[in-house]
């Protein structure tokens, strides 16, 4: 009998490193991303959390604010300045009523510059606000008047050169000729048929913009009383000092005013460009409904953007230029931005720059999305 041969057990043939590593892979791609991941500098991976995370925010907010019902009933009104026709190179006059006529907004934010009004220090010209006024009365359109020392366009603090001076040698006396300048103007006026309400100092302490050298709250507080004084009947309204600010102090007015940009030429870091603010439309219903909340008043917009905002004068921009930061489809996207806010009382801002392009240009789709718009929310 012969004896069995021992079978020694087989060596398993040795598996090839790569082949090890290719076993040992997430099979799905969430689990080759972990790895990926988890392979990286942790410097590499605190920048990829923030940019995910940035990520996230701006989805989630472009989604909510696709979800807010604009309002139906938009009120619209426009700002218009004289002198900023007259830097255009058009006639205020004539561009003031093809508003009234052509575009027929029926609700006008106006302004009673003081360098404009008072060139010589006692002696009052305000024709060109009559000249406004009357014939907005005539219409049956309603104004609210822009009143103070600051007022809307560059350079915001408009003073005559007397009263510039006058600041620089006596500061009491200053305040004593702008303060008889306000009653003056509210005297004048608060009986017009056209007047609705003043709005009191464009955003009042808005140091970062304009040419000016006061900003205290202490004026501020003597104005609105002076003019709740001379008038207690029309309302006076201000406006918060950027797209951010909270009225924290006093005084506090009948109703605040925020403004709205959306696309505007940045100068104020070393590198200069066009930049989107990046503030959606949940911001400002929020702000809104805290200021509501905390100084039980409403807001409405007092500046809603609809013209360029280029690094140069716009009558030193080209069309192309303009175009950048402010056309049709953009002046309907601000439309649209401005009534998802909520508010109904929505003063556009642009007027004279729509005439100016449409007259000396020759270009006048701007002006007509904006009759468009008008047409499509008559009020």
């Amino acid at each position: 009998m012969t004896a069995k041969k021992s079978v020694k057990p087989r060596k398993k043939a040795p598996v090839a490193k790569h082949a090890q590593l290719k076993s040992s892979k997430p099979k799905n791609i969430f689990g080759r991303a972990v790895a990926w991941f988890k392979g990286r500098h942790i410097w590499q991976r605190i920048v990829l959390i923030i940019m995910a995370v940035v990520l996230f925010l701006t989805l989630l907010s472009s989604t909510i604010d696709a979800l807010w019902i604009p309002t139906k009933n938009p009120n619209y009104g426009v700002s218009f300045s004289p002198a900023y026709a007259e830097e255009l190179g058009v006639d205020w006059r004539a561009n003031y009523l093809a508003l009234l006529d052509g575009l027929q907004f029926k609700r006008y934010r106006l302004m009673s510059y003081w360098d404009r009004n008072e060139k010589v220090q006692g002696t009052y010209d305000f024709s060109e606000v009559d000249f406004q006024l009357n014939e907005a009365a005539k219409r049956g359109y309603k104004v609210s008047l822009s009143i103070g020392l600051r007022q809307p366009r560059w350079p915001e603090c408009h003073q005559p050169g007397w009263a510039s001076e006058q600041y620089d040698k006596d500061q009491a006396a200053w305040k004593a000729s702008l303060y008889k300048y306000i009653e003056a103007t509210v005297s004048r006026y608060k009986n017009h048929p056209a007047i609705e309400s003043y709005q009191l100092e464009n955003e009042a302490v808005n140091s970062w913009f304009g040419v000016c050298k006061d900003h205290e709250r202490s004026r501020l507080r003597e104005e609105f009383d002076l003019v709740k004084k001379i008038d207690p009947v029309h309302p006076i309204y201000m406006s918060l000092s950027d797209q951010h600010g909270f009225p924290a102090g006093t005084p506090v007015p009948d109703k605040y005013g925020f403004s709205v940009y959306r696309i505007v030429w940045n100068d104020k870091t070393p590198l200069h460009f066009y930049v989107t603010y990046p503030t959606p439309v949940w911001y400002h219903r929020a702000r809104a409904a805290a200021i509501k909340l905390i100084k039980h008043r409403d807001v409405f917009i007092h500046e809603l953007q609809i013209e360029p905002w280029g690094p140069k004068p716009t009558k030193e921009l080209t069309i192309a230029e303009q175009d950048r930061s402010m056309n049709t489809k953009q002046i309907e996207e601000n439309f649209l931005f401005a009534r998802k806010i909520g508010k109904s009382d929505i003063y556009t801002w642009g007027a004279e720059w729509w005439y100016w392009r449409m007259t000396v240009l020759h270009d006048s789709k701007p002006w007509d999305r904006v009759k468009q718009e008008l047409e499509q929310f008559p009020n």
